[in-house]
């Protein structure tokens, strides 16, 4: 699946991935989200997205309902930092598929995979369109 695929390639090819690039590659979605369904849609899918991810990260904590973007992500990052760098990655790799997972669910997969090209533009290695017909 195109978008499982740029999740992995995101959240792999950079080694150096800290709390604070995991905050941006979310923080990037969240905002084409927004525009979508606003901020309490996205909050409803976010919460929704760490309540499923807990099951295997436990340790995620939940951010409280919050308009201010700069605040949105506070609890997730302190928890991220709080954790070796390989499961951070893995938590947030899944986190990421969970959001996009229900998202897909909700508005379908192209719409998904274009607020995905928006969101992360050249960072995604691979686009819908032209490039998937390929």
């Amino acid at each position: 699946m195109l978008r499982h695929q740029t999740i992995e390639s995101l959240t792999t090819q950079q080694a150096d991935m800290t709390a604070e690039g995991a905050i941006a590659l979310l923080d990037q979605v969240a905002a084409q989200i927004i525009v979508l369904v606003g901020e309490a849609g996205f909050a409803s899918l976010y919460a929704r997205s760490l309540f499923v991810s807990q099951f295997q990260f436990p340790w995620l904590a939940v951010d409280g309902p919050t308009a201010q973007a700069d605040h949105r992500f506070e609890n997730l990052r302190a928890s991220l930092r709080a954790q070796p760098l390989w499961l951070a990655i893995e938590a947030n790799r899944v986190l990421l598929l969970t959001l996009t997972d229900i998202l897909a669910s909700l508005i379908g997969e192209p719409l998904t995979n274009s607020i995905m090209d928006l969101a992360w533009g050249d960072k995604a290695p691979m686009k819908s369109g032209e490039e998937q017909k390929k």
